[in-house]
Parts: structure tokens; C-alpha cells; sequence
């Protein structure tokens, strides 16, 4: 992976961080332990939390194990795949903000974790140059 060692092993922190909080999220969620009302979701498309649990676990989950195990794998596109995570948490967040209208703090801590992988992905990809300060020729 492109970048210094400490973009990759916080990568490592909040990619474990964000696929940690979406299996139980959605175990939480599909075998419905998580006392969150119902009425939160009506006039969705969902009747339940079953299938916002498994796009959790799937969708949410899926690409943070994804990304860590092409970083494990020492594949290129690891950058690429935390690039793609982030975003995919942060819309996560946005779209059930938008659906059950209610906002809890665990909104904006996985908002900024989904910013963070975004930001240190950018980094490991290139995005800061080095020396930060050289010009480039004309």
C-alpha cells in the first residue's frame, strides 16, 4: 500500500472498528436483540430491521472486510477499496438519518469513522506530496 506506515495501520484501526460495529449491528438488527422502534421505519419500504441488518452486515461490513483483506493481502488496490468503505459508511449513515428521523450520537461517531477512512485512503493513495512544499517545473 502507498503511503506511510501509520496511514496503513490506522486504516487497519477504523477499517476493524467500522466491520466490528457492523456484524453486530446487524446480528443486533436481523435477530432483533436492539430495542429500536418499529415506528422509526414505517412509511419506508421496510416492515422490519431485518433487511436493514443485512445490508448492514453485507453491504456496510462486506466492504470493510474487503478492504482489509486486500491490505493483509498487500494487493494495490487496498487504497482504493478503504477509498470505496468510507463513503459506503458515511451514505449508510446519511440514508438511515433520512429514513427513521432520528439522530443519535453513534450517528456521528460512525459518520467521522467513514470521514477518516476517506481522508487516511486519500493519503496512502498519494494525495500529499512529498516534500509538501516543492514546486513543480514549469
Amino acid at each position: 500500500m502507498v503511503g506511510s506506515r501509520w496511514v496503513g495501520v490506522s486504516l487497519q484501526v477504523v477499517a476493524w472498528f467500522n466491520l466490528a460495529s457492523a456484524v453486530v449491528g446487524m446480528a443486533g438488527l436481523t435477530l432483533g436483540f436492539m430495542p429500536i422502534p418499529t415506528e422509526w421505519i414505517e412509511g419506508s419500504v421496510f416492515t422490519s430491521y431485518v433487511w436493514p441488518g443485512v445490508i448492514l452486515g453485507v453491504v456496510v461490513g462486506g466492504s470493510q472486510a474487503l478492504a482489509l483483506a486486500a491490505q493483509y493481502g498487500r494487493y494495490r488496490l487496498a487504497a482504493g477499496l478503504h477509498a470505496a468503505a468510507g463513503p459506503i459508511m458515511m451514505i449508510w449513515i446519511f440514508v438511515e438519518i433520512a429514513i427513521m428521523l432520528v439522530w443519535s450520537p453513534l450517528h456521528g461517531i460512525y459518520f467521522a469513522t467513514g470521514l477518516v477512512q476517506t481522508t487516511l485512503a486519500v493519503l496512502a493513495l498519494g494525495a500529499w506530496p512529498h516534500p509538501f512544499l516543492t514546486r513543480n517545473s514549469r
